[in-house]
């Protein structure tokens, strides 16, 4: 690639955001450069006395139809699309009085803000930018003759050349500025496109984009042979994407990944009636606990198993305390994540550098609507969120013997944590606690068995004189196809089962369950996640 360098005599202006462009406009102007701009942005310019020139008396036209038609004009477009060595193309724009744009500086309405504040459907149409897409792909289309530049971040990239190559910028920099454009325009039609969808409500259109804009590159991805990237999508769910790292070191992959899942699980919490905690290792909840304080609650999930925590993420619904940080800091953890945190728990945290904590400020909503995407060979799968939560069910007492409120309560906490461990899922919980989880294994009775051993490890461990299942409840994400799987929990103690039903075998399963005395609820609900 000949590294030809492009000097830039005239530039177009136009922004929404204006952070940082007068200092960038007055810098043009010391490398000698023409300024031509729109609206309240040339307003803004020649308010700090520079000189600009209005992109009507390019044109010939003013302004109209409430700003809609500006620089959708042959002039403007002439000027960033003529190729610069095409002898054809100089005398058209000789012929018709069009001047080169060297440069254009646009970013966009703002159409993702305005439809996260919750604007009305006509400010939100009012705020899809027309003229700023048709600029910034005629300028990244002619890279090889115009910069184009879509957001602050990158002004001085732009001085910086002009300053070295004698008011020129090189090709690298324009080919990096062109597809860092389109990328730009094209996450900005996808939102667009995502809005128009969920407005229509047409839960499958004919095209489906997804676009989000760089938060981190990673070191690598799930494997250190992978490579790896974090991108922040204009839904502004509270979670890992939006969350304030306070210290600890670079968050990766996996790390991503992990607290994910966890932050999406206690959000099932809710923190007005009561104090909870979730540990997650590989993706998966390894101990979930509610209490009266959230250092009580931690204690009660690690108890669960006190061996998968290690190197794992923690989650807490409330203002991580310092009681509860010093807990937590007594063995090794990886990410700490809750809505904010005390001086003190931060300052206990502090101690432990490599140790991240991340403050989301508030916890996302698990009754929210949304879209979850995920990739297949040659294709797209897109769902919408499994946003089912259990109080909302109505539950369907299925055996001779009903549950008791002791055990209900158990239940339902139970199913919460179910729906968000890998299927096939079995959970055994007591006590608003899981004391057993079973996860990701392709039979449910596998999940069934490997819950109650890890039960009766963790109670050889604590030197128990059984394992906490016994008397416990449990939860199964799916039906029990047989009932292999409910006579494992039966064996290990469980009184009580939750489950969606819907079985052809519902009627072996049942009378499994009344033959042992258990009590059995449907809730109609299957929380697969795979």
């Amino acid at each position: 690639m000949t590294d030809h360098p492009r000097r830039v005599t005239r530039a177009l202006l136009s922004v929404s955001d204006k952070t940082g462009l007068i200092e960038f406009a007055r810098a043009l102007v010391g490398h000698g450069v023409e300024l031509v701009s729109t609206g309240g942005t040339a307003k803004a310019i020649a308010a700090a006395g520079l000189k600009v020139r209005d992109v009507s008396e390019l044109t010939g036209f003013p302004e109209m139809m409430d700003g809609r038609v500006k620089t959708l004009h042959p002039k403007v477009h002439g000027g960033l699309l003529a190729i610069r060595d095409n002898t054809e193309h100089a005398q058209a724009m000789k012929a018709h009085g069009i001047a080169p744009i060297d440069l254009l500086v646009v970013n966009l309405y703002p159409f993702e803000a305005t439809v996260d504040k919750g604007a009305a459907y006509e400010e939100c149409i009012e705020n899809i930018d027309i003229g700023g897409p048709a600029m910034i792909r005629a300028a990244a289309k002619n890279h090889d003759d115009v910069a184009v530049v879509v957001e602050a971040q990158d002004y001085q990239a732009v001085l910086d050349e002009l300053a070295a190559n004698a008011g020129s910028t090189t090709l690298s920099l324009r080919r990096r500025l062109a597809a860092k454009a389109y990328a730009r325009t094209a996450a900005y039609d996808a939102a667009i496109s995502n809005w128009f969808a969920l407005q229509l409500k047409t839960d499958a259109p004919d095209y489906r984009a997804f676009g989000g804009r760089l938060i981190q590159a990673l070191r690598y991805g799930e494997n250190p042979h992978q490579t790896a990237a974090f991108y922040r999508t204009p839904d502004k769910r509270p979670g890992v994407a939006t969350a304030r790292q306070l210290q600890g070191k670079e968050l990766s992959y996996n790390n991503i990944n992990d607290t994910d899942a966890a932050y999406e699980c206690i959000a099932e919490f809710d923190p007005a009636r009561t104090a909870a905690c979730v540990i997650v290792k590989h993706a998966n909840p390894c101990g979930v606990a509610e209490g009266a304080d959230l250092g009580t609650a931690y204690r009660k999930a690690f108890a669960c198993d006190t061996q998968s925590p290690y190197g794992g993420i923690i989650a807490v619904n409330r203002t991580l305390d310092a009681d509860t940080a010093r807990v937590i800091t007594e063995i090794l953890t990886e990410v700490i994540i809750a809505p904010d945190a005390t001086e003190e728990a931060i300052a206990i945290i502090a101690k432990r550098r490599n140790l991240r904590l991340l403050l989301a400020g508030s916890l996302p909503d698990p009754r929210a609507s949304g879209l979850t995407a995920k990739t297949v060979a040659g294709g797209l799968l897109v769902q919408s969120r499994d946003n089912a939560v259990v109080d909302d069910i109505a539950l369907k007492t299925v055996t001779r013997r009903a549950p008791t409120d002791a055990e209900l309560r158990d239940l339902k906490f139970a199913f919460r944590v179910a729906k968000h461990v890998k299927s096939n899922t079995i959970v055994y919980a007591k006590d608003l606690a899981t004391v057993g989880i079973g996860a990701g294994q392709m039979s449910r009775v596998d999940s069934s068995r490997i819950a109650a051993r890890k039960a009766q490890d963790a109670a050889a461990e604590a030197k128990l004189a059984q394992p906490m299942t016994v008397g416990s409840v449990v939860a199964s994400d799916a039906f029990f196809p047989f009932a292999d799987g409910l006579l494992v929990a039966i064996e290990a103690g469980a009184t009580a089962v939750i489950q969606p039903g819907g079985s052809i075998r519902d009627d072996e399963v049942i009378k499994a369950a009344d033959d042992a005395g258990i009590a059995m609820v449907f809730t109609g609900v299957r929380h697969f996640r795979h």
